[in-house]
């Protein structure tokens, strides 16, 4: 009689126990995770099954654009001069004697009517010195503007002076480029126009792996940073360098992390350009046969305000949020679903959590019963040996 109670105290505890919640677990159940989202108003969670709709919303998911925060950025045809730059000029005049022709020697010499000036480096003041003329201011300026500035300060002076630019070394129609590329370089631009790509071309290319790596690109005091990538797929994102930018070649490996009812519970490297859902459940071994609820995949992700809105038009958000936490929910007993994971694609950081089915909680306290009455009986057995 007091094994029976003994037995049944211990199956008491048991369930106490499994009330309280005190099981050893891997994370919540599905219908707690659906319940917690429902009554934490505080947290602005929104939870959202995912149908054929919502998975071609993800798809449509736009990051950060050079073409949109930028636009083209297309320079102008000609490049203006900046502190720094080295300027190189020639004068002609109309006739032999004056400022800077030689006179005629003899009739087998017409003499010199041009003079080169040596290279000059434009000082802070943004100017030059051409003799005869001065300082001549030419920030700012194209070299065709330049000259008529020369010829303007040389008119009664020089005989028809005729004036012509030319930029030798150029530093401020630069770009820089630095991180994860072959050579990192101050890169001059040239007149016709570079874009991204040509720049980090003169820079060696990139060495890290393409689906790893990232451009940064800081100008005007805003940075975006789009995947090498979406480059090399969109031609409208390989937009024009202009002078002053800072591209950044980042290597910077995507990865989800996966917990719950699968075998691999880790950080898993994408290791490639694009990863589906799918893709994801099997980097993470599938779905455990004797643990993991079907209906409880989850996807754990922050997602931009305009997003969380399409996918529920009715979801209040508070002013001056910028992103929503949203948890994606689907059900792998549901064919269909299978359709839509490979639909949706996986973005760095995510969290895949798969859910323990309801019945590991039945098996669980089973097998706590049987660990308590099997020392009770083994405790039972000693004591009547000792007694015998």
């Amino acid at each position: 009689m007091q094994r029976v109670a003994t037995v049944l105290a211990a199956a008491g505890l048991s369930l106490s126990l499994a009330a309280c919640g005190t099981l050893p677990t891997q994370g919540p159940l599905a219908s707690d995770v659906v319940s917690q989202v429902s009554r934490d108003e505080l947290s602005r969670f929104l939870i959202v099954d995912v149908d054929e709709r919502i998975a071609q919303l993800v798809q449509q998911r736009r990051g950060d654009s050079f073409r949109g925060r930028f636009g083209d950025g297309r320079p102008a045809p000609l490049q203006r001069v900046g502190v720094g730059d080295g300027i190189a000029v020639t004068i002609w005049e109309a006739a032999a004697g004056g400022l800077f022709s030689s006179p005629i020697v003899d009739r087998a010499s017409t003499g010199s009517r041009s003079v080169n000036i040596p290279d000059q480096t434009v000082a802070q003041d943004g100017s030059i010195t051409v003799p005869y003329a001065g300082r001549v201011r030419v920030l700012g300026l194209t070299p065709p503007q330049i000259e008529e500035q020369i010829v303007a300060q040389l008119t009664g002076k020089a005989i028809e002076p005729q004036a012509l630019v030319t930029i030798s070394r150029n530093i401020s129609n630069t770009a820089t480029v630095t991180g994860e590329v072959t050579q990192g370089a101050r890169i001059p631009l040239t007149v016709r126009g570079d874009r991204l790509l040509d720049v980090l071309s003169s820079a060696g290319g990139i060495r890290a792996p393409v689906h790893e790596t990232f451009i940064t690109l800081l100008r005007g005091g805003r940075t975006v940073t789009v995947p090498m990538q979406a480059i090399l797929n969109n031609p409208s994102e390989n937009i024009f360098v202009l002078p002053g930018d800072v591209i950044t070649a980042v290597r910077q490996p995507q990865t989800f992390t996966a917990f719950g009812a699968a075998p691999r519970n880790a950080q898993i490297p994408f290791e490639q350009i694009e990863l589906s859902m799918e893709e994801a459940i099997a980097k993470a071994g599938g779905l455990l046969d004797l643990q993991a609820d079907p209906d409880g995949v989850f996807l754990f992700r922050f997602e931009p305000v305009a997003l969380a809105r399409q996918i529920d038009p009715a979801r209040v958000v508070q002013p001056g949020t910028q992103v929503v936490p949203v948890v994606y929910k689907m059900s792998m007993r549901d064919a269909r679903s299978y359709f839509y994971a490979r639909q949706f694609p996986m973005q760095n950081k995510d969290i895949l959590y798969v859910s323990a089915a309801p019945l590991n909680e039945v098996q669980k306290i089973l097998t706590m019963i049987g660990t308590v009455t099997g020392v009770v009986s083994s405790g039972a057995v000693v004591r009547s040996t000792i007694r015998n």
